[in-house]
């Protein structure tokens, strides 16, 4: 039966044997139904989230000079600053209205996956960007890998069957500005409307509301998440790797109305990818006769990741 609105989860409830069963089988029912659910219980302090929220948003209100001399030419995205006016949903006419930081993941320079996941930059005007961004970006990549762990169970494979998989995950941490509107004239959207490349996004403590999420009945529902919850969703990745049995579902960020256009909003997505040569191969049990394999080419996350960049023009 379909719900109205997307629920929230308490993951407590995923380390209790007792009650296991039973989340798993609502979570993955809710993530068959919208894609999207609520996860709070999760254990990452607000006080962690907040001094997050405080470094990244001193980081914006730099002057522009100063940000763009972390803006990687030719990077695609991947590291450092991008500026306003590059990134441009799916098809759409218009560059979303933000700029955006990416952290990634810490992984030796001599490592296999070296050349697909460049080293972090880090802006030196504000020192402790560095220790607070990477320990949102660790805190959040666990709470991803236990998602995950909760999904696999409830499509028959083990609990672990991510695990490495996700190891050396090209993973990304990404504080969003989405600054004030000036102009009720503005064609641009804050976020177009999209769905998400990777596994899994979780996002944390969105600053305001504007997040959409498109119902399989064809409706844009608002889901203004409270405090003490990550916003959980499928990405494409994880479409195509369970046959569309978890949906990628599209959703966007709408500028807001009357006085809370002139309002900046700041969102911070963690987008878990798996490792960089991890195929992405339909899974059997998730072929049956009512739902054949939609994907009969297998293809490595990097080359998956690659593809979509250059659709959504950061490459």
């Amino acid at each position: 039966m379909s719900q109205t609105r997307i629920p929230t989860f308490d993951i407590r409830r995923f380390e209790d044997p007792a009650q296991r069963d039973a989340f798993v089988a609502e979570l993955g029912a809710a993530y068959q139904e919208w894609g999207f659910a609520g996860i709070h219980g999760h254990g990452i302090p607000e006080a962690q989230i907040a001094q997050s929220y405080d470094v990244f948003q001193r980081f914006f209100a730099l002057p522009e000079a100063v940000k763009r001399k972390y803006h990687v030419e030719g990077g695609g995205g991947a590291r450092g600053y991008t500026p306003f006016g590059i990134e441009t949903a799916k098809g759409a006419t218009y560059s979303d209205l933000k700029e955006f930081w990416h952290v990634g993941r810490e992984i030796p320079r001599d490592s296999k996956y070296a050349a697909s996941m460049p080293a972090n930059v880090w802006p030196s005007e504000i020192p402790e960007f560095r220790e607070v961004a990477y320990g949102l970006y660790q805190a959040l990549d666990h709470l991803g890998a236990k998602v995950l762990g909760a999904l696999a169970l409830h499509i028959d494979l083990p609990v672990d069957w991510f695990d490495d998989k996700i190891d050396s995950g090209n993973s990304i941490l990404r504080p969003l500005h989405y600054p004030p509107i000036t102009s009720p004239e503005v064609p641009n959207e804050r976020a177009g409307a999209h769905e998400d490349i990777n596994l899994i996004t979780l996002l944390v403590g969105a600053s305001a509301e504007g997040l959409e999420v498109l119902s399989r009945q064809g409706e844009w529902v608002p889901f203004t998440a409270d405090a003490d919850t990550i916003v959980v969703n499928i990405g494409d990745m994880l479409q195509r790797l369970t046959n569309h049995v978890y949906p990628s579902t599209t959703h966007r960020v709408v500028n807001p109305k009357g006085d809370k256009a002139r309002q900046p909003r700041y969102s911070t997505p963690f987008f878990l990818h798996p490792n960089p040569d991890f195929l992405i191969d339909v899974l059997p049990g998730t072929v049956t006769a009512d739902n054949p394999s939609r994907y009969p080419e297998p293809i490595t996350a990097q080359g998956y990741l690659e593809e979509r960049l250059r659709e959504i023009k950061l490459k």
